[in-house]
């Protein structure tokens, strides 16, 4: 079967390591065609455009969407702040239906981390990023600003469903993450339908952290991780600091997912567009390989999805081993393709 692949280069050193990933998308037989869309910071300057309706009607025909990393250089102010962030990619989000945002991580053996290997399941289209709120007596003393959490049963649900699928095939153990005792409303939401649930998933342990605590086992105890599942704010932080604590943010992959399969999915390295670096072959690709292991996986190409997977934890352990060697992102790229064949 031949795929169709849409690429979202992006900004900085998005299209480097996009190109990275799509050199071990043909190393390790993937049948597919690709096309770029010119999307991002660089788009937005040039002509004002985030994401029109003609592109994104094109991408709902595509099988994935890899985007490399969206942004301006630090300090250039000639992209307001949230134009695309709102404007792109949670607009892909919405309007995709990419309702599972699913980040992997594993932990080098000389990491703090070592020996852990766990995933973060994160609510990806409500929340606080719904985008419910608004001003009342905008700038003037007595301004007042609301940004609500919106939580649905249905939204809910399918994620906390996801996640418990998910740490069925794994190491059977999942873990809820909320604010419940301050969040008495959201957190009620989350907590009743986990329960409810886990009732047709026996073989399943469970546990729940509030959130505050989960970024301490976070640092201190990772390896009692399997998968966590949480909203959409929460995930965003905590998968930030998962990535800090497991060898940089750098290796942290992502999949924003449509997981009913009605229409396309998006990988993605979890990274900046890191405009300081573009050029000089720095780039560390293996965020952006890991993303396309997830891709194959959705497609359904489990065995390729297994080869790549343990060819950029190989590479990564190889990586850690080799600290006194600067390795360049085409360098760091042979090394996964080398481990795949």
């Amino acid at each position: 079967m031949s795929y169709k692949i849409a690429v979202i280069g992006g900004d900085g050193i998005g299209p480097e390591v996009s190109e990275e990933a799509l050199r071990v998308l043909q190393a390790c037989g993937l049948d597919f065609s690709t096309t770029e869309f010119d999307l991002g910071a660089h788009r937005y300057v040039k002509d004002g455009v985030v994401l029109e309706d003609e592109d994104l009607n094109a991408l709902k025909g595509y099988d994935a969407i890899i985007l490399g990393a969206i942004g301006p250089a630090i300090g250039s102010n000639e992209v307001p702040p949230g134009i695309l962030e709102r404007g792109l990619l949670l607009k892909l989000r919405f309007e995709l239906d990419l309702f599972i945002n699913m980040r992997p991580f594993t932990a080098p053996k000389n990491s703090i981390a070592s020996g852990s290997d766990f995933v973060v399941i994160r609510e990806n289209t409500e929340g606080t990023y719904a985008g419910e709120g608004g001003f009342l007596r905008k700038n003037t003393p007595h301004e007042v600003a609301t940004q609500g959490s919106v939580n649905t049963r249905f939204g809910v649900e399918r994620c906390i469903r996801f996640a418990f699928d998910l740490a069925n095939r794994r190491n059977k153990h999942l873990t809820l993450v909320h604010k419940t005792n301050v969040l008495t409303f959201a957190g009620d939401l989350w907590q009743r339908t986990f329960d409810e649930v886990k009732e047709s998933y026996s073989e399943v342990t469970t546990d729940y952290n509030h959130v505050d605590a989960a970024c301490i086992y976070m640092v201190t105890q990772p390896q009692n991780y399997d998968v966590i599942v949480t909203d959409n704010l929460f995930g965003d932080i905590l998968t930030d600091l998962a990535g800090a604590v497991t060898g940089g943010i750098g290796l942290a992959a992502s999949a924003n997912l449509n997981a009913a399969k009605t229409g396309p999915s998006v990988f993605e390295p979890v990274h900046g567009a890191a405009h300081d670096i573009v050029g000089t072959n720095k780039a560390n690709p293996l965020a952006a390989i890991r993303s396309v292991s997830m891709l194959l996986d959705h497609l359904g190409e489990s065995e390729k999805a297994e080869k790549v997977l343990n060819a950029v934890i190989a590479a990564s352990e190889f990586l850690a081993s080799e600290n006194e060697k600067n390795y360049s992102t085409v360098e760091i790229t042979d090394l996964v393709i080398e481990r795949i064949n």
